[in-house]
C-alpha cells in the first residue's frame, strides 16, 4: 500500500483545522473564559474514565487539543499527537492561551513510538473518530501497547463499527452500504464539506477511510498484550451521523430519532497492558 492516504487525508484536515477552531462546536471561546470547562467528548466519559490525576498520558490523533486538553484540566500529564501541522497550530495555541502544560508532537500514529522517543505512558486515549483513517488496526493496536508501560491503560470512545457501514445518503431508512470488516483497500470519499457547521468551501476533499469490526479491534488488543477491562456500547455519538434520522440531545450528542435501540452508534472500551 503507498502512502497516498497520508498525503490526501493530511491536505484534508490541514483545511479543516482552522475552521474546526473557530466553530461553536469545538467551544475553543468556553475553553478560554472557563478554566474548568471540559470537552464534550471527556464530559461524555468522565465517569468512566476516572480519577487521572498524576497520570502520564497521551492523546493519539489529537486534532486541535481541546480533549488533550480536558484531560491535562483533570490532572494528567498530557502529550497530544497528530499528522496535521495546521491542527497542531491551533492545538499549541490553545494551550498557550489558557496557560495548560501540554506537548504536542507532531507524528502519524504508527510512528508515534519513534516520535515519542521510546516513552512509556500510564494512559494513552483516543477520542471519536480516529480509527477509520488507519489502514491497519493491529498496527495500531500494537503501537499503543508499545506506548503503554506494564500496568498501563488505553481509554478510547469510538464510533461504533456498525454506524460505520451505514449509508447516510439514505434520509429516510437504516441501509448497510459500507464495509463493516476491514478492507485492503480504503474506501473514497469527496466531500467539501465537515461535520461542524460551518460556510467553509474545501479545496483538499478527498479522504480514504477504513472501517474496523469489534472482533477485529478486540482480537488486535489481544495479540497486542491487552487485556480488556470494560466495553459500553452507546445509543448516541457527538455529531449527527445521518441526517435526517438523528435528534439532538443533552452534551451535542445525538441519537436515532425512532428505534434508537436498533443500532450502536459510538462504544467507550478500557484495556490494560499485562
Amino acid at each position: 500500500m503507498t502512502d497516498d492516504y497520508l498525503r490526501l487525508n493530511k491536505a484534508n484536515w490541514d483545511e479543516r483545522a482552522p475552521v474546526h477552531a473557530a466553530s461553536r462546536d469545538y467551544a475553543v471561546e468556553r475553553f478560554l473564559a472557563e478554566p474548568d470547562f471540559l470537552s464534550g467528548v471527556v464530559r461524555f466519559d468522565q465517569s468512566l474514565l476516572g480519577d487521572v490525576r498524576g497520570l502520564r498520558g497521551v492523546h493519539l490523533q489529537c486534532h486541535i487539543g481541546t480533549d488533550t486538553l480536558s484531560l491535562a484540566r483533570l490532572g494528567a500529564t498530557m502529550t497530544g499527537l497528530d499528522f496535521s501541522p495546521a491542527a497542531l497550530e491551533q492545538a499549541r495555541l490553545l494551550a498557550e492561551k489558557t496557560g495548560a502544560a501540554v506537548n504536542f508532537v507532531e507524528s502519524d500514529v504508527y510512528d508515534a513510538v519513534s516520535a515519542l522517543g521510546g516513552a512509556r505512558f500510564d494512559l494513552v486515549y483516543t477520542g471519536i473518530g480516529a480509527l477509520c483513517w488507519l489502514p491497519s488496526i493491529e498496527r495500531w493496536a500494537r503501537t499503543v501497547s508499545d506506548l503503554l508501560r506494564p500496568g498501563g491503560r488505553l481509554f478510547i470512545r469510538e464510533m461504533h463499527p456498525m454506524l460505520g457501514t451505514i449509508d447516510e445518503n439514505h434520509t429516510d431508512r437504516l441501509v448497510v452500504g459500507y464495509p463493516y470488516f476491514e478492507t485492503p483497500e480504503p474506501m473514497v470519499f469527496s466531500d467539501g464539506g465537515t461535520y461542524v457547521d460551518n460556510d467553509a468551501e474545501f479545496v483538499q476533499t478527498t479522504t480514504h477511510e477504513w472501517n474496523h469490526g469489534f472482533g477485529e479491534i478486540l482480537t488486535a488488543l489481544l495479540d497486542a498484550g491487552l487485556s480488556l477491562t470494560g466495553l459500553t456500547e452507546h445509543r448516541s455519538v457527538p455529531w449527527e451521523a445521518l441526517p435526517g434520522q438523528m435528534t439532538s440531545g443533552t452534551g451535542g450528542e445525538w441519537h436515532l430519532t425512532e428505534h434508537p435501540e436498533r443500532l450502536p452508534l459510538s462504544f467507550t472500551l478500557q484495556a490494560r497492558k499485562d
